[in-house]
């Protein structure tokens, strides 16, 4: 085999290329941060502005007022709606995963998961106002926390499915060689294993369902005060508030507006945190 003689101007050819495409995708990361850097200053200086203890102790009025009750509408829509799509998603994943494999049906299940999780949340907002608010015949938390759910259910599908594919065979494998059937290794060994994972794709679903707006416009769409039930009556959410309140004429309540804002890019930031120190600690255990 014969060797080839080193030119010299090709190898200057290639540095400068690459030379040139490095500083280009720096520049790019560091523009990416200057404008998150911008948007967060503008959020803590604006959202500041409006920030006292009213924001978390009185509900929001057309003149004032505070948050409480948007605060406690997200809080509680959320958390129903990871309640049902959770479950719904972790079972799907594990499907996929473990019991369909490679099946056709497994096949069109996935297909239809990637629709639904690129699928407009406007869009489930108006599927669950056809199927849920208007047979109901009013607005209510209840709906909005079933358009949360579906839009939580495909992340925490995928999530899944990506974690328990992680989990070694030889788990799979040495609890079939103890004479355990295949519910049983997936429930007490290959779930316990990816646990960890499946967690902090739940956690990243309940970040990303907290901040939408579309669909509960269209299914809680708001209230001024507490509501009294899940079922009857409009539900107020942090989205919905920040909408109302931004498109108001009056300073103070636009103020209230960036205050939500930030109290949602908040608790977003705790969880994606509190996510990757979960991934952390799970991985740190199997380690040792």
């Amino acid at each position: 085999m014969s060797i080839q003689p080193f030119n010299a101007a090709n190898y200057v050819r290639r540095r400068t290329f690459s030379l040139i495409m490095d500083m280009i995708c720096t520049l790019a990361a560091m523009l990416g941060l200057v404008l998150l850097a911008l948007i967060l200053f503008t959020l803590i200086q604006r959202g500041m502005a409006g920030f006292s203890l009213s924001v978390f102790t009185e509900p929001m009025r057309s003149q004032g007022g505070g948050l409480s009750n948007a605060i406690m509408g997200t809080l509680m829509q959320a958390g129903l709606g990871i309640a049902i799509g959770a479950p719904l998603g972790m079972a799907a994943g594990i499907y996929l995963a473990e019991v369909g494999r490679g099946s056709r049906f497994a096949s069109v299940v996935r297909f239809v998961n990637d629709i639904l999780l690129s699928a407009p949340s406007v869009l489930i907002g108006l599927f669950v106002y056809q199927i849920v608010v208007i047979p109901m015949g009013n607005f209510s938390g209840f709906a909005g926390a079933v358009a949360l759910a579906l839009l939580a259910m495909p992340v925490i599908a995928r999530t899944t499915e990506d974690i328990v594919k992680l989990v070694p065979d030889s788990y799979r494998e040495g609890s079939t060689a103890l004479g355990a059937r295949d519910s049983t290794t997936i429930s007490r060994v290959v779930v316990p294993a990816a646990f960890g994972g499946i967690l902090t794709g739940i956690l990243l679903a309940v970040a990303r369902i907290s901040g939408e707006t579309a669909p509960l416009l269209f299914t809680s769409f708001g209230n001024y005060g507490h509501a009294s039930s899940m079922f009857e009556g409009g539900m107020a959410s942090l989205p919905w508030a920040i909408y109302t309140y931004a498109k108001q004429p009056s300073n103070e309540l636009n103020n209230l507006a960036w205050t939500g804002a930030l109290v949602i890019t908040v608790g977003v930031l705790l969880l994606n945190v509190l996510s990757r120190v979960s991934h952390y600690l799970v991985s740190r255990g199997r380690s040792q």
